[in-house]
C-alpha cells in the first residue's frame, strides 16, 4: 500500500482511518539498556565480613556442643533418674502451660483485634511486656501478686488453703506468664489478617457471637492459633528464671531440664551437655515444624 503523502510502498495512510503502527522504541546508539537487578548478587566486602562474623558467633557455641557432647555415655545420662524426672516434669509443665495460654490466651487476642474498647493500645502493651521484661523480674512479681503473703496470694492462702509458690503448680504459672504473649501475638496477628465479613455473614444469619467465633473463626484461624501454641510451648519448656524464683528448683518437684542443666554444670558437665542437647532438639524441632510460617522467603 502506497503513502499519498510519501508515495512510499508499505507506508499506511493514518489520515484515511489506516491503523497507526507503534514504532518499537530504540535506546540511544551506544548506550546499552538497563539491567534489572537481580536478587542474590554479590555482596559488598563491608557487609559480606560483618555477616558472617555473626553467622559465626551465633553457630559456633552450638556446634561447640555438639562436638564436646558424651555420646557414648548419652543413653545412661539421659536414662538417669534425675534427667527423666527433669524431662518428665518439663514436658508435663509446658504442656500444661500451653493449655492455659491456650484457654485464656485464644479470647484476649480476639479482644484485642476484633473489639475498640478505650485503652485497647494499653493493654497490648501489658500483654505483651513479659517479651521483654527479664524472666527473674517476673519471678519476683509473681511472687508479690501470688505469694504467701502476696496481694492476691495472701487472700488464696487465708481462704482456700492454696499456696502456689514452690510447687509444680507454681511451674506451670511462671511459664504460662512468660509463655502466653508469644500465643496472643500470633493470633491476634492472624485474626488481623482474616476477613471479618465471614463473622458478620453467619451473625446475620442468626448465629450468636459465640457461636460465630466458635463455627467460623476459630477454623480460619486454626493454623495461627497452633502456630502461637507451638511457640508457647517451646518457650514455657525452656523457661528458667521466673521459675527458679517463683517455684525453687526441687527435684521431681519443680526442677525443670533448664533448672537441672543449670544445676548440673556445677557438679556434673556432661549431664549438662547432654539434657542441652535434649533442649537443643527440641529447639529444632519446632523450627522444623514451623519453617513453613516463619522460615519460608517471601
Amino acid at each position: 500500500m502506497t503513502s499519498p503523502a510519501s508515495g512510499k510502498p508499505g507506508a499506511v495512510d493514518t489520515l484515511s482511518g489506516g491503523p497507526r503502527r507503534r514504532r518499537p522504541r530504540v535506546g540511544r546508539p551506544g548506550r546499552a539498556a538497563p539491567r534489572v537487578g537481580r536478587r542474590g548478587s554479590t555482596a559488598p566486602l563491608p557487609l559480606l565480613v560483618p555477616a558472617l562474623i555473626g553467622v559465626a558467633f551465633l553457630v559456633l557455641p552450638l556446634v561447640a556442643l555438639l562436638f564436646r557432647a558424651p555420646w557414648r555415655s548419652m543413653p545412661g545420662l539421659l536414662t538417669s533418674t534425675e534427667a527423666w524426672q527433669a524431662l518428665r516434669l518439663s514436658l508435663v509443665c509446658a504442656t500444661a502451660a500451653t493449655a492455659v495460654s491456650l484457654v485464656i490466651g485464644v479470647p484476649l487476642a480476639w479482644l484485642l483485634a476484633r473489639v475498640e474498647f478505650p485503652g485497647r493500645g494499653l493493654v497490648r502493651a501489658l500483654v505483651t511486656l513479659p517479651l521483654v521484661l527479664p524472666p527473674v523480674v517476673g519471678g519476683v512479681a509473681l511472687l508479690m501478686a501470688l505469694g504467701r503473703n502476696g496481694v492476691v496470694g495472701k487472700w488464696l492462702d487465708a481462704w482456700f488453703g492454696v499456696t502456689l509458690p514452690f510447687t509444680t503448680t507454681g511451674v506451670v504459672i511462671a511459664e504460662a506468664f512468660v509463655a502466653m504473649p508469644f500465643l496472643v501475638i500470633s493470633v491476634e496477628g492472624t485474626l488481623r489478617a482474616a476477613d471479618p465479613r465471614y463473622e458478620e455473614a453467619a451473625t446475620t444469619l442468626g448465629a450468636s457471637r459465640f457461636t460465630a467465633f466458635r463455627r467460623v473463626t476459630l477454623p480460619l484461624i486454626a493454623p495461627g492459633v497452633a502456630a502461637g501454641a507451638v511457640l508457647a510451648w517451646a518457650r514455657a519448656l525452656g523457661e528458667f528464671g521466673a521459675t527458679i524464683t517463683f517455684a525453687g528448683n526441687f527435684p521431681g518437684r519443680t526442677q525443670t531440664m533448664p533448672l537441672a542443666v543449670y544445676l548440673a554444670l556445677q557438679n556434673d558437665p556432661e549431664a549438662a551437655i547432654a539434657l542441652s542437647l535434649v533442649l537443643l532438639a527440641v529447639s529444632i524441632a519446632v523450627l522444623a515444624g514451623l519453617r513453613d510460617r516463619w522460615m519460608t522467603a517471601s
